[in-house]
């Protein structure tokens, strides 16, 4: 399975990203060493949407603290960048695949990232991956 990462990117030229603590949604808590990611620069850090493609190089989940009744799971992982995207996909991009059941890559970055405003890793598809493959 590939994953795909929203969140403040300051350096998309980097060679490696650390992203500490992250909110993980739609199997994104399983990401594990040797996994491919798509970085999206969030827009609501000033980001311009996907950036980069990288494999992760370590995963550690953020143990769950006992005293909250609700908890989203956290995850550490620390990326490699292998390829940066030379074609631009955003929020702006996005913005008009609000068909939830159409089963389209687009629909499927839309619905996992711009529906919910937070930052966050997700699982996607084999098909939306292949999709994001031709950004780069």
């Amino acid at each position: 399975m590939a994953y795909a990462i929203k969140a403040e990117i300051e350096d998309p030229r980097a060679e490696t990203f650390v992203f500490a603590a992250q909110k993980t949604m739609y199997g994104g808590k399983r990401i594990a060493k040797g996994d491919v990611i798509f970085l999206f620069a969030s827009e609501n850090e000033g980001g311009q949407g996907l950036v980069a493609r990288g494999v992760v190089t370590s995963s550690e989940a953020i143990p769950r603290r006992p005293h909250l009744e609700r908890q989203t799971p956290r995850v550490s992982v620390s990326v490699r960048r292998t390829a940066l995207a030379t074609k631009r996909l955003g929020r702006n991009e996005l913005k008009r695949f609000r068909d939830w059941k159409d089963g389209r890559p687009e629909m499927e970055l839309s619905f996992k990232f711009y529906r919910q405003a937070t930052n966050k890793i997700v699982g996607i598809s084999d098909a939306t991956a292949a999709f994001l493959e031709g950004f780069f």
